[in-house]
Parts: C-alpha cells; sequence; structure tokens
C-alpha cells in the first residue's frame, strides 16, 4: 500500500483505470450471465428517456431563460441544455438502478467472487429474493442522500446568471458523485457496511471517485454505448472495492482505513481457483 495522501492526479488515473477495467470485466464468459439484466432494463427504460426529454425540452429551456437574457442564449442554452440532460439522466439512473439492484449487486458478487477466488455467501434465487427488502431499502437510503441537494440545485438553476452558469457545472460534479456512490455501494453492501461508512470511506479519496462517476456520467450520455455502462460500472466499483479498501473492511490489514493505492494497475492472473485475479503490478 501506499501513502493514503496520493497526489490528485494518481486518483484521477485510477479512477480512470478501474472504469476502463469494468469494460475488460463484462467481457468474461463466467459473468455474460449476470450481465444481460442489467442491460436489459436499461434498454426498457431508456426508450422511455428519450421520448421524455424530447417531449419536454423546448418548455424546459423556455422557462430556465428569462427573456432579459436572451442576448447571451448562445452561451446560456448550451449550458441549460446540460443541466437538463444531467437531470433527466440522473432520474433515469435513479429509477433503473432501483429496479436492477438485486441483480447489481449479485453481479458485484460474482465480480468479487472471481477476482478474489473467495466464494462469499449461498447465492441461490432464495438467497437472493430474501435479500431484495434489505437491497431496496439501502437504494431508499441512496435517494434521500441525493434528492434534497438535487432539490436544492434544481431551485438554484431558476437564479439569474447563477442557475444558468454555475449550477450547470454544480449540477455535474456532484452527480459525478452520487454515481461514485451509487456503484461502489453494492460491495460495500453485500458485506453489510453500513451507508455512512462508506461514503465516508470514498470521501477520502474523492478525486478517484469522482473520475470514475464522471466518466459514467459521459459514457451514459452516449447513445447505444448507455445501454452497457450500468454493469461495466458495477464492476469497474467492485474492482475498486477489490483493490482499494476490502482489506481494511473485511480485517485483512492491520492499518485503519485511510485510503488505498490509489494508482496502482490492475492485471489478470492465471492463478487458481478464480482464473481472473487482481494482483498489484
Amino acid at each position: 500500500m501506499s501513502s493514503p495522501f496520493a497526489t490528485p492526479e494518481s486518483q484521477a488515473s485510477a479512477g480512470f483505470h478501474y472504469f476502463i477495467y469494468g469494460w475488460r470485466l463484462i467481457l468474461q464468459r463466467k459473468l455474460m450471465p449476470f450481465v444481460v439484466f442489467p442491460i436489459a432494463i436499461n434498454a426498457v427504460l431508456m426508450i422511455g428517456l428519450i421520448w421524455l426529454f424530447f417531449a419536454h425540452i423546448g418548455g424546459l429551456l423556455d422557462s430556465l431563460l428569462p427573456s432579459w437574457l436572451e442576448w447571451l442564449s448562445v452561451i446560456l442554452i448550451p449550458l441549460i441544455f446540460l443541466m437538463i440532460l444531467v437531470a433527466f439522466y440522473f432520474a433515469f439512473t435513479t429509477l433503473a438502478n432501483f429496479i436492477a439492484a438485486p441483480f447489481n449487486a449479485l453481479l458485484a458478487e460474482k465480480v468479487e467472487q472471481q477476482l478474489t477466488g473467495e466464494t462469499l455467501t449461498d447465492t441461490g434465487f432464495g438467497e437472493l429474493l430474501k435479500d431484495v427488502p434489505r437491497m431496496l431499502k439501502r437504494e431508499w437510503q441512496k435517494m434521500w442522500y441525493s434528492f434534497p441537494r438535487l432539490i436544492a440545485l434544481f431551485l438554484l438553476g431558476f437564479m439569474p446568471v447563477v442557475g444558468q452558469s454555475i449550477v450547470p457545472v454544480l449540477t455535474f460534479i456532484f452527480g459525478a458523485w452520487l454515481l461514485a456512490i451509487q456503484y461502489c455501494d453494492y460491495p460495500f453492501d453485500n458485506h453489510k457496511i453500513s451507508f455512512a461508512r462508506m461514503r465516508n470511506a470514498l470521501a477520502q479519496q474523492r478525486v478517484m471517485n469522482f473520475t470514475f462517476g464522471a466518466l459514467v456520467s459521459l459514457f451514459t450520455m452516449l447513445p447505444f454505448v448507455n445501454l452497457v455502462v450500468m454493469p461495466v460500472a458495477v464492476c469497474g466499483a467492485t474492482a475498486m472495492w477489490v483493490k482499494e479498501y476490502r482489506r481494511f473492511f473485511l480485517g485483512e490489514s492491520s492499518d485503519e482505513f485511510g485510503g488505498g493505492s490509489s494508482g496502482s494497475t490492475l492485471i489478470i492472473s492465471n492463478k487458481k481457483p478464480s482464473g481472473n485475479q487482481l494482483v498489484e503490478r
């Protein structure tokens, strides 16, 4: 383990790496069956989101751009459009993750099992059903954390100048942070680590997690690519959990949690029994 006081540059590099590693993981044959359901849920909800977005975008742009600021419309309309797009996208992501939570948790468990070679629990269909109420309760926790802050940003969006210039940027930054929380929470919750402890752990490597969340956010806005971003994010976040956090929370390290390697590289090892383990370069 390197110093917990890693540079922002190394943390940003680590966040980028875990996102790319998520793309590699979804191509693993053993994980394919657990990737299908999140993709199917994304496809159905994305169709509804696209229709809703284009049905209301014109009216929302008009309401958020005061007539006395029309002379700045060339600059402000793209920023307002971005703010609305991020808001629609976050609403879609929240709904999709709420519905897909049991499948995402199962995918995170299978990814961790493959990367570590350890069997976590009995993951039969009956066990999955028993865990659904706990998973949905956790999703509600995330929603209660995010909604007041998103509402505050939405209201700020109606303020002249500030709402059309600063708020879109703040919305994107906060949205990236929420996505890091959303996807990193699955492996944490699989080990029944509280929401508050999970959030505190992520905050200690905020640049890494913001970078990861920002990449998830940007790729979700790409047509067709966005259909597979959910399982990619789950896989990448689980790899982050295994490499950066797992040893502290599961008693595999005598150190108190203060940060991970933040930028150390992941490579695939052929060592059994997992056949696909994380090792330090």
